[in-house]
């Protein structure tokens, strides 16, 4: 370990609390059309090298278990210790993965969070054009709620409030 001149020598404690929070987070959100096509993916403390499989793998888990199934009704599977919720609305799929702090009841909150804001943005549970029309207000949305792999904000009417606040014209 390298000391560097100014700043104190982390205790191995300190070092140990850093990778713990690592590992508490909410490791992805992907939100796909139902032929498999990603329209919005967000990685927390994935590799890059692994995402592609992340990629294919919630594209196959959702067109081998998302035919007939209704709006907001919660799907639960893990996966190398990993959880993932997902679930269809309207015409979009959504999984958020997670492990740890983050299992299937940490993650089924997350998605219903995001499900209702999608739900709010769009007026109804969206097609694949009126999603990709409103992209910039759900893509707000999705960083009010999930900031850096934690779940930030659940509460509805705080995510309008904080959202209305950003700057980009459509909002």
């Amino acid at each position: 370990q390298k000391r560097i001149p100014g700043r104190p020598t982390p205790s191995l404690h300190e070092e140990e609390e850093e990778e713990e929070e690592s590992k508490n987070m909410l490791l992805a959100i992907l939100i796909a059309n139902s032929e498999g096509n990603i329209l919005v993916e967000r990685f927390n403390g994935v590799p890059a090298e692994e995402r592609l499989h992340w990629r294919s793998f919630l594209v196959k888990l959702g067109a081998d278990n998302l035919k007939g199934v209704k709006n907001d009704e919660l799907l639960v599977a893990c996966h190398k210790s990993v959880y993932i919720v997902y679930t269809v609305l309207g015409d979009v799929n959504i999984f958020v993965v997670g492990k740890d702090e983050y299992d299937e009841l940490a993650l089924a909150e997350a998605i219903l969070v995001i499900t209702s804001a999608v739900k709010d943005v769009c007026g109804k549970p969206p097609t694949e054009r009126l999603f990709l029309d409103k992209y910039g207000k759900i893509c707000l949305c999705l960083d009010e709620i999930v900031w850096k792999g934690l779940l930030e904000n659940t509460d509805k009417d705080r995510i309008k409030r904080l959202v209305r606040l950003k700057p980009p014209a459509e909002v």
